[in-house]
């Protein structure tokens, strides 16, 4: 990869063309969920790294099984109870007339992945799962301009010493081919090196787009600091209340099978962004998608993919934590909340 690359017009995972993403949230409960759904179905597969993952749906995006696409992607809050976001947005598609052919019905194929959001200083006393609702309202509200930071999956979103939150971001590779990620940052560990101001993948932003800081300039930085997000939650195990989530996307025309190495390689833009990642606490994994159609692309091509893809997602990840912003109840700051360190 000689050339540089460069960000699409709106540094959102819709700068692949034929992609929408919607967001919808309830504030009182502190949580919400996010759709990606595509013009037409797509090519989508999933790797799963963490240790404590919740998903819908997701065996059927390994490359030996039969359904070759899907007509949307779900993240969602709600630990389980936000599985049945998938269904909400079901149910839209059904509306729309869109899904998988068989006989004379149709049936959406709607994979999911959900973050522990239940433990926020949200109210979660509801008497009826909200989160079918939510799902249905994120699919009609999908557009290629959407909020990122606390909003939609993001909304309750925490990290080890911040608020996280939602997460996009997008490169040109010299050729043309556009790779974008959107990400769901709950993290167990931390995307900022201790003192808090610096991002562990600094090195990696375009242009200040999450702040501009630069990398630490400090070595030796693995020695964790006592997480504000354990404390907060008041949890002596932080097992299952953890995960980043996340969708990388090109408009390649990818295999099944090149889609999950794509997946895999993006992988590697998760480590780089948070300290420590897949960890036994964590749900981590990624879906990658891919919207082309035409010849498969080659090795060397893959190879390129999944590096623009693994650094897609490392400024995503930033980005999420960057654009958080502050709301009632909150138990941790955000970013931009905490002072600079001395």
């Amino acid at each position: 990869m000689a050339h540089a690359f460069t960000p699409g017009p709106r540094n959102l995972i819709t700068d692949v063309a034929g992609l929408r993403v919607g967001n919808a949230q309830d504030d009182h409960i502190k949580t919400g969920t996010t759709v990606l759904v595509g013009d037409a179905p797509f090519v989508a597969s999933v790797h799963v790294m963490g240790g404590a993952p919740g998903t819908r749906e997701t065996d059927l995006l390994a490359p030996d099984k039969t359904v070759q696409q899907v007509d949307a992607l779900v993240l969602s809050g709600g630990s389980a109870y936000g599985l049945d976001a998938c269904s909400g947005v079901m149910d839209g598609l059904r509306a729309q007339g869109r899904g998988f052919v068989v006989g004379p019905v149709r049936v959406p194929i709607v994979p999911g992945a959900i973050i522990f959001d239940l433990i926020n200083g949200g109210a979660k006393d509801w008497d009826e799962n909200p989160y079918h609702a939510l799902g249905r309202a994120a699919l009609e509200a999908a557009t290629p301009n959407f909020a990122i930071g606390t909003a939609g999956v993001g909304t309750g979103a925490l990290v080890a010493m911040q608020k996280g939150g939602l997460g996009s971001a997008s490169f040109v590779l010299p050729d043309g081919t556009t790779v974008g990620a959107l990400v769901a940052v709950n993290a167990l560990g931390s995307v900022t090196t201790p003192g808090d101001r610096h991002f562990w993948a600094a090195p990696f932003e375009w242009n200040g787009e999450f702040g501009g800081l630069g990398p630490d300039p400090r070595s030796g930085l693995f020695n964790p600091e006592p997480s504000r997000k354990e404390n907060a939650m008041m949890l002596r195990s932080m097992q299952g209340a953890n995960t980043t989530i996340a969708i990388v996307a090109t408009d390649a025309p990818l295999t099944k099978t090149q889609c999950h190495r794509m997946a895999v390689a993006a992988h590697d833009g998760m480590a780089r962004a948070i300290v420590p990642a897949h960890t036994p606490m964590d749900g981590d994994l990624v879906f990658a998608v891919a919207t082309g159609s035409g010849h498969p692309v080659d090795h060397s091509a893959i190879r390129d993919l999944g590096a623009a893809a693994a650094i897609c997602l490392s400024r995503a990840i930033c980005r999420a934590v960057y654009a958080a912003t502050p709301t009632t109840g909150d138990i941790i700051p955000t970013y931009r909340d905490l002072p600079p360190a001395p």
